[in-house]
């Protein structure tokens, strides 16, 4: 049977009601049942507004210590829009993803209903509920409740993850059960990434938001794992990655969008960091707007990161460094990133220059495992990459008096003055330290091998009072790189 809220006035149960938003709610629904509610159905109305492009609900109720049970579906203006019964107290739906157990679609403004089901409510029992309602604005996807942004993890410290890979959404292909050539299912990019025993990883897929709704259903089964939704902005120009994407974003450079700086402002607009990829790629039919070219210049100073490392390219003529290296000199602040772009889920070992998920991997100092901290680690710059996966760490500071800084931020350092510089690096035993200063390789250490499992080095640098920048990369005896560190930076403007 099933009630609307008039007849269930009729039968003694309080109708819900809308309060103002709490702190934690954009708006509250709450009432009480009796026993009357005994096997029927609720509808709770509330109001959608314009504009809207997410709604969260977060169900809550008592009496389960008798055995009351309040099943939860929605109703939107066109009809039913999902159940989950009983076994979700939290549920959302947007335009590219939901919940699984509730459809993902535009979501009209006007009256909607919270959907209540009863199996059962003792005789003479009573049963208090609320629903806490938020709306995310269309225009602002990205602003999430925090029901949405689960922490895996918390404290700080280095989480280790890869921010560059493609799935079945995309273009990524790998064997099928019978061996033939097909699209690579996301869940086995996440196997991967677990089996490397990754924090967190991107899915960056191209110029789609498709992945969204997979990822929403598997984050709560990869709870080790934090999935980090984003795109590969693809372009005849060049491409990007923006991480914590939510919504889809334009990326026609050139007839929809004027140019790259105007989809770079939209993507600041909305709160995403931005990271060039692999700019020193060739632009023609062996890599089609691979790198980077935009027309009309690119405003660096809202730009967050480059990829420096993309698969295996660290060391050949297409390597991201060089590229870095000339934006940090023309006196902007870049964190260094890396990412497998990895196409095959299946890789276990790097072959004909692909790469496996994880190789390189980008290690990142954030105050928690969760999506806020890591992309803020990544805004920060207190960044290092590991090329191989292995485990091995990096870790440069400075100081000045009173002032300590760590890499990604900035030391103010006046003429003749001297900084003291700590460079920690461990399990790269037999390796080398190589310190770069302004892009040049400066021999600032007696002895630059890492004779130990964990190793501090220090030295002292005096300023000229002008711009610069130092970081430090490991390499192996062979002189492949094995690390690559972000910069402290000195005399720089501040972020």
């Amino acid at each position: 049977m099933k009630k609307k809220l008039l007849v269930a006035l009729c039968l003694s149960i309080a109708a819900a009601h809308a309060t103002a938003a709490d702190d934690s709610a954009d708006l509250v629904l709450s009432g009480r049942i009796d026993g009357a509610a005994h096997e029927s159905y609720i509808e709770l109305p509330f109001e959608v507004p314009a504009g809207t492009g997410r709604i969260t609900v977060e169900f809550d109720y008592g009496g389960r210590e008798e055995k009351t049970t309040i099943d939860l579906g929605l109703i939107d203006p066109q009809g039913f829009r999902g159940w989950s019964g009983g076994n979700k107290r939290m549920f959302t739906v947007a335009l590219d993803d939901a919940t699984p157990s509730y459809r993902a679609g535009p979501l009209p403004a006007g009256r909607w209903h919270l959907l209540l089901g009863v199996p059962n409510i003792r005789q003479g029992a009573v049963s208090d509920y609320t629903a806490r309602i938020d709306f995310t604005p269309a225009d602002l996807p990205e602003r999430l409740p925090a029901a949405l942004l689960p922490m895996l993890r918390e404290g700080a410290g280095w989480y280790r993850g890869d921010l560059h890979m493609h799935t079945a959404h995309s273009d990524a292909s790998c064997p099928s059960q019978q061996g033939a050539k097909v699209p690579c299912p996301l869940f086995l990019t996440l196997q991967a990434a677990e089996e490397r025993r990754l924090d967190f990883v991107a899915v960056t897929e191209h110029n789609t938001a498709s992945h969204l709704q997979e990822l929403r259903g598997l984050q709560p089964y990869f709870d080790r794992l934090l999935l980090l939704p984003g795109m590969e902005v693809t372009t005849f120009q060049g491409h990007a990655n923006v991480f914590g994407l939510q919504a889809g974003l334009d990326f026609r450079v050139g007839d929809t969008v004027r140019d790259w700086n105007a989809l770079i402002a939209e993507a600041v607009r909305r709160g995403l960091p931005l990271s060039v990829n692999h700019p020193a790629l060739p632009s023609d039919e062996r890599c089609m707007g691979c790198g980077w070219r935009p027309t009309g210049g690119t405003d660096w100073s809202k730009v967050v990161a480059v990829e420096a490392v993309n698969g295996q390219d660290a060391g050949t003529p297409v390597s991201g460094i060089p590229f870095w290296h000339a934006r940090l000199n023309e006196g902007y602040r870049l964190t260094g990133v890396g990412g497998s772009d990895n196409h095959d889920a299946t890789l276990r070992d790097s072959q004909f220059g692909r790469s496996r998920v994880g190789a390189p991997t980008t290690v990142v100092h954030a105050q928690s495992l969760s999506q806020p901290a890591i992309l803020d680690g990544i805004r920060a710059g207190r960044v290092f990459v590991d090329l191989d996966g292995s485990g091995a760490t990096l870790d440069l500071s400075a100081r000045h008096g009173e002032a300590i800084v760590a890499m990604g931020e900035n030391l103010a350092l006046p003429t003749d003055a001297e900084a003291e510089f700590e460079l920690r690096v461990s399990g790269a035993l037999g390796a080398r330290v190589e310190l770069i200063v302004d892009g040049r390789v400066e021999p600032l250490l007696a002895d630059a091998k890492v004779a130990m499992q964990e190793q501090a080095f220090s030295w002292r640098w005096r300023s000229d009072g002008g711009r610069h920048w130092l970081r430090a990369d490991v390499r192996a005896g062979d002189g492949r790189l094995l690390l690559v560190g972000n910069p402290v930076y000195v005399n720089f403007q501040e972020r």
